[in-house]
């Protein structure tokens, strides 16, 4: 029967990645330091934790201790990511943090409910400099070889820039997945038609987004970020989430993904500062999260909606897993074994 993470052996397993864990929190504080970042620390209990679609929070109440304020519906943020790009309307400049975050329902050997996201906003960044600066960082704290699951990275090869395109039209039998948008709209029959011209099996009824992501998880992840990290930017409009969109073709969007030892790592926008474009996404997020039914949701982020009238500087901003990172700087094969007591019943790897 495995050991509780308490035990003293258990404990012992894990050390060597913890340590190595500890090195890496120090070397990435040091890093951003030089590089001219602030290190903040945002609000972990919140009116809206996030407006993706498909996470799920977890919910709790303020209630008033001798007639202190009022009661609230409160949540465990998804992400520090609405409250860092306030600090950018405030005036903060370049602001990284090491935020403790919370996603109901993810467990497995590469997710926990909760984590650590890494996350940095630059004022003025583009999304090419912002890969620039993510290789950079990436290169300083891991090793020159990564490896996870039987997947290696060589590090000193150029990172791949790939987008989303190129990945459908090389991977997916030469599918031009942008003909299947229309403004921020997937048509999932074209989609569907696209995918059987190319010979490409999918699930009948599909949206367009869970045939794109169908796709994708079966015939894209598969093939990038081995022997060398991929940059996969370009997304879909469709899947713009807070990103803006490509000026040079709206229907994509100025967004990248990092992928390492097959590891999915960083997800990072060129980010969106017009207010009205992002009520309205909001506004469809917010009806597709009341539309999957059991669910309950939250309202739009009117004070980050206000912030963005108020005015944000033009920039870039990435999320980074941090728990990944260690796994990957350490040699862990576990989320379990980079987290000092591991929680919601996950038994460490031995």
């Amino acid at each position: 029967m495995p050991q509780p993470p308490w035990h003293p052996e258990s404990l012992a397993a894990r050390l060597p990645f913890l340590r190595r864990r500890a090195r890496l929190a120090a070397e990435t504080r040091a890093w951003f330091a030089a590089e001219g970042y602030a290190e903040v620390e945002t609000p972990a209990l919140v009116p809206v934790p996030g407006m993706e679609v498909h996470l799920r929070a977890f919910r709790t109440a303020y209630r008033p201790h001798l007639g202190a304020g009022s009661e609230a519906t409160l949540w465990l943020r998804t992400s520090p990511e609405l409250a860092l790009k306030r600090l950018l309307v405030a005036g903060a400049g370049r602001v990284f943090e090491l935020a403790k975050v919370w996603r109901n329902g993810e467990l497995s050997p590469r997710h926990a409910p909760e984590f650590t996201m890494l996350e940095w906003y630059a004022p003025g960044l583009t999304l090419d400099g912002l890969m620039e600066e993510t290789e950079r960082f990436c290169r300083s704290v891991l090793p020159a070889r990564v490896a996870h699951g039987g997947e290696e990275t060589d590090l000193s090869l150029p990172f791949e820039r790939l987008t989303m395109a190129e990945a459908f039209r090389t991977h997916c039998n030469g599918l031009d997945i942008l003909a299947t948008v229309e403004g921020e709209e997937g048509d999932a029959a074209a989609l569907h038609a696209a995918a059987a011209a190319a010979g490409l099996d999918l699930p009948p009824g599909l949206s367009w987004e869970d045939a794109f992501f169908h796709l994708v998880l079966t015939h894209v992840e598969p093939k990038i970020g081995r022997g060398r990290a991929t940059f996969l930017t370009h997304w879909p409009a469709p899947q713009a989430a807070l990103a803006r969109r490509d000026p040079a073709d709206p229907r994509a969007a100025l967004r990248f993904e990092l992928f390492m030892a097959g590891l999915e790592l960083a997800n990072a926008f060129d980010e969106l500062t017009n207010a009205d474009e992002q009520r309205a996404r909001f506004a469809r997020d917010v009806e597709a999260r009341r539309a999957e039914a059991g669910e309950e949701g939250w309202e739009v982020d009117e004070d980050f909606l206000a912030a963005l009238e108020h005015g944000m500087p033009a920039g870039s901003g990435i999320a980074l897993g941090f728990d990944r990172l260690a796994m990957l700087a350490s040699g862990a094969q576990d989320i379990a074994q980079v987290l000092w007591l591991p929680g919601a019943g996950r038994q460490p790897a031995r």
